[in-house]
């Protein structure tokens, strides 16, 4: 199995293009199973995470399509052609490899009036259940039954308008209730619904497929259902926190780096957060501009849907913090197993305390390279951003986590002037 070595101590400088969103790519990949028209994608990034959802599209019925990209491109343009949907059934072997899966859910219901889902799999970060989602679409009709691992839901006489107000924001919850409610006969009105960037987007590619959405942005969805969808082009947003991360690798081994196709408006509260710890940021023609000024400052961090600061940046806030004069307080209020990186971070010289759900991260003087083992896709590139810091090697086991979410990162750091390479685990 590949590592990935690192070994620390080199400034960075030099652009690093930032990809297409994951989490954006895999909300609007199912929104294809809407339309019997073509849906084309451009700005997806290439990742497994892609990949895994491109193949769940094929087992039920859509054909992709790969358009005008070289391999040594970042991203890609996809086509995805659902004229027919030929099964209902989301199974097990691809579902449990990716959360995200889930999302097919909604979108199948609405179209074919049944869909069997795997209960989903994902990153092993905490308890996720998936009660919101189904609770949405039993607001709009969906008759559902829990059984043997999997989802079945039917709506013999389709979806119908109605009224979800969610006890608690759910990004997933609130993007599969949308979708669905695209195709529900009637007004479908969604409270605290998430507003997360990558909510908006799924939202305006709905629009642009010819779907009636007010609100967008908000914590209230208004949807007025359509009888039928049509196909679209639509370009994946920047990914937020592919460039937060690679902020914090600036950051951590010094030097200069431009984000290219970011934003400070893109990085949202991570941005207030590292700008607290001694970041510095600039909007440029180039992109966004990202540096250390003046050493690394302790912060105060809690996480929380958006707009506060993302529970996807906390283990890269964390690396960061390990480095930085003072002790900072890291509060993880989303998931209740997200701190399974610090074990690997103390590996390498760090000092956390976790009590419940704060970890208390005092700054040390040096890093040191370790061996280390990503536990999920966050944690991995909290590892990366260490390495970059540390005294000698670092090697990065499990890199199939990174190969989730980051599009080719050792090749984007090497171009940069990190020293990173991908190698073989025997």
């Amino acid at each position: 199995m590949d590592q990935i070595r690192i070994v620390g101590g080199r400034t960075l400088k030099g652009r690093l293009p930032i990809s297409g969103a994951k989490n954006a790519a895999l909300t609007l990949l199912p929104a294809a199973l809407l339309t019997d028209e073509p849906l084309t994608l451009r700005n997806l990034p290439r990742l497994a995470d892609v990949d895994t959802f491109g193949h769940l599209l094929n087992q039920l019925g859509a054909s992709t399509q790969v358009q005008g990209s070289r391999p040594e491109d970042f991203g890609r343009v996809m086509t995805v052609s659902a004229g027919r949907i030929t099964s209902t059934t989301a199974p097990y072997d691809i579902v449990r490899k990716m959360r995200a899966s889930i999302l097919v859910l909604g979108p199948m219901l609405a179209r074919e009036g049944v869909a069997t889902v795997s209960q989903p799999g994902g990153c092993a970060i905490g308890n996720r259940p998936i009660d919101l989602h189904l609770k949405g679409l039993e607001a709009l009709g969906a008759e559902i039954e829990l059984t043997s691992g999997y989802v079945r839901a039917k709506a013999p006489k389709g979806l119908v308008g109605g009224h979800v107000n969610f006890p608690m924001v759910s990004v997933g919850a609130t993007e599969n209730v949308l979708m669905a409610a695209c195709l529900a006969r009637g007004e479908t009105v969604i409270d605290n619904a998430a507003r997360e960037p990558e909510i908006v987007d799924l939202a305006t590619c709905l629009v642009a497929m010819g779907a009636d959405i007010s609100g967008i942005g908000t914590e209230r969805l208004v949807i007025q259902g359509k009888d039928r969808l049509h196909g679209a082009t639509y370009a994946v947003m920047a990914d937020r926190i592919e460039a937060g991360s690679y902020a914090c690798a600036a950051a951590i081994a010094g030097g200069e780096i431009v984000l290219g196709g970011a934003n400070k408006a893109l990085l949202g509260a991570s941005l207030g957060i590292l700008e607290e710890a001694g970041v510095a940021f600039a909007d440029t023609p180039q992109g966004l501009s990202v540096q250390r000024k003046n050493g690394l400052h302790a912060v105060t961090a809690s996480t929380a849907p958006w707009p506060g600061f993302p529970t996807d940046m906390q283990a890269q806030l964390m690396a960061l913090m390990t480095k930085a004069e003072g002790a900072s307080l890291l509060t993880e209020t989303i998931f209740e197993n997200r701190y399974m990186h610090v074990p690997e971070l103390a590996r390498m010289g760090a000092d956390i305390s976790v009590r419940g759900r704060s970890a208390v991260v005092r700054g040390v003087a040096a890093l040191t390279g370790a061996p280390v083992m990503a536990t999920d896709l966050r944690a991995s590139m909290s590892l990366v951003i260490a390495g970059l810091a540390a005294e000698g090697e670092t090697r990065v086991n499990r890199v199939y986590h990174l190969d989730r979410g980051y599009e080719r990162l050792e090749e984007k750091l090497q171009a940069v002037g990190a020293d990173i390479e991908r190698v073989s685990g025997d």
